[in-house]
């Protein structure tokens, strides 16, 4: 809105535009000539912005996502965008979407969802709005930068040693319970026994190579852990009994890795009689057993592989110090290699 000026001039009047993050200012005699040139301006500035949709803004960048991210990472950017048109109409110019359209869909979410929710929501919007600025000339003034939301954070459930093992030994068959043997023994993440390789698991050398896809540019990194000796005799016992040559836990059905294991673990904990418990919590299990056994923060952090390591030379010299550390998670012991061929013959003679 235009301002005079105290200092007596011939063009008193100060109106003003913000053109490419700059504010241009220009002088009139009159208000109304002011006002003219703002609106003037301002329709220039939109007429050449471009005019794509936002959601079209949004296939763009879930294309992008669903190349550089992970699944997990992926489908919950595409969850941001669903929830988001459910109050937003897609079919808005990108330049009409404003801070006030993108709070008060946001706040809805925070109440019939949760706070937790809707900063969620916010942080991939935010992502996506930052990425469209960059390649598709999107306002520079981020519409989703909007205040966060109060959050009710529930602690992470983790389960005791003792309710893992009984889902252990629940375990239907012999390449299930060496799967959850890997996960506690490596503090792995879910995807990265899924993906598992034979050529990954190096016997001779005694250690195993876990992919993860956690760097800022989407690229695959590699790490390399010892085997402890319970999942080195896991391992080298699937092995002779391998089904595929090529994956280390394949879906016995198709021999190709798993993408997803709905109910899995849903099914274990309730055949096990002990509260649900998901994979990463067996990560979170392994992390507080080494903390609990007095083992160094830095070793907890290679082995959880928390930081990226400068080099493969760096990480290869880090192998041997932890793997002493990795000796302190629980053994076998009683839980017999039998176990799953005792559900087997429970279950025949109860159908039978």
């Amino acid at each position: 809105m235009p301002y005079k000026r105290k200092e007596k001039s011939k063009k008193p009047w100060l109106a003003q535009v913000k053109i490419n993050n700059q504010v241009v200012r220009r002088s009139f005699a009159t208000k109304r000539e002011a006002v003219e040139w703002e609106v003037e301006e301002n329709n220039r500035v939109i007429s050449l912005t471009p005019t794509i949709s936002l959601g079209e803004w949004a296939i763009r960048y879930l294309d992008f996502a669903e190349v550089k991210f992970v699944s997990k990472t992926y489908q919950e950017k595409k969850s941001a965008f669903k929830f988001f048109f459910r109050g937003v109409d897609k079919n808005l110019s990108v330049v009409q979407l404003t801070a006030g359209i993108v709070l008060r869909q946001l706040q809805n979410q925070s109440i019939t969802r949760s706070g937790y929710a809707a900063n969620k929501d916010r942080k991939n919007l935010v992502a996506a709005w930052n990425w469209g600025i960059k390649y598709l000339q999107l306002p520079k003034d981020n519409p989703c930068l909007v205040e966060r939301f109060p959050e009710k954070k529930q602690p992470r459930y983790v389960p005791s040693e003792g309710d893992f093992w009984k889902v252990y030994e629940a375990a239907w068959t012999e390449q299930d319970a060496t799967m959850l043997l890997g996960y506690l023994h490596l503090a792995a993440r879910k995807s990265e026994l899924f993906r598992l390789q034979w050529e990954d698991v190096d016997f001779a050398g005694v250690k195993i190579r876990l992919y993860t896809r956690k760097t800022k540019d989407g690229s695959w990194e590699s790490s390399w852990l010892p085997l402890t000796e319970d999942l080195f005799n896991a391992l080298s016992i699937q092995k002779d009994k391998r089904k595929s040559d090529t994956w280390v836990f394949p879906d016995p059905e198709t021999l190709q890795p798993f993408t997803t294991r709905l109910h899995w673990m849903k099914n274990l904990c309730r055949r096990a009689q002990v509260k649900h418990f998901g994979l990463h919590a067996i990560r979170h299990l392994s992390a507080s057993i080494l903390a609990r056994e007095g083992v160094a923060m830095i070793d907890i952090q290679t082995i959880l592989r928390h930081k990226n390591l400068s080099t493969t030379e760096r990480y290869i010299r880090r192998i041997e110090s932890v793997r002493p550390a990795l000796q302190v998670l629980p053994k076998v012991k009683n839980h017999l290699a039998t176990t799953w061929e005792k559900n087997i013959s429970q279950e025949i003679s109860v159908s039978g």
